[in-house]
């Protein structure tokens, strides 16, 4: 079993910046994957970030040079920055933790981010 705790979410105005934080009961330098999702009221979860075993990134289209994805590994942390915020960024995100490519994959319990004027 893997816990993982998210936090960072909350109400921001366009342009603002977040940080969500996704803390691990286990350690992240040695997981297959973590990242972050997200998921919009009416639509599929989909991936906005992640880090692969080897340090490797993966972005969704929409956020490239606006989010980054980064760990720290002393604290099994996950981050995600989230710079210039727009209102189509709302959702609840997820942390998601994998630790083989073959093993199921854990998710967080979800942080609110909405983005409005």
């Amino acid at each position: 079993q893997v816990q993982l705790v998210e936090s960072g979410g909350g109400l921001a105005q366009p342009g603002d910046s977040l940080t969500l934080s996704c803390v691990a009961s286990r350690n992240t330098n040695s997981a297959y994957s973590v990242g972050w999702y997200r998921q919009a009221p009416g639509k599929q979860r989909e991936l906005v970030a992640r880090i692969i075993r080897g340090g490797d990134t993966d972005y969704v289209d929409s956020v490239k040079g606006r989010f980054t994805i980064s760990r720290d590994n002393a604290k099994n942390a996950v981050y995600l920055q989230m710079n210039s915020l727009k209102p189509e960024d709302t959702a609840v995100y997820y942390c998601r933790f994998q630790r083989e490519w073959f093993e199921r994959a854990y998710w967080g319990q979800g942080t609110q981010v909405t983005v409005t004027s």
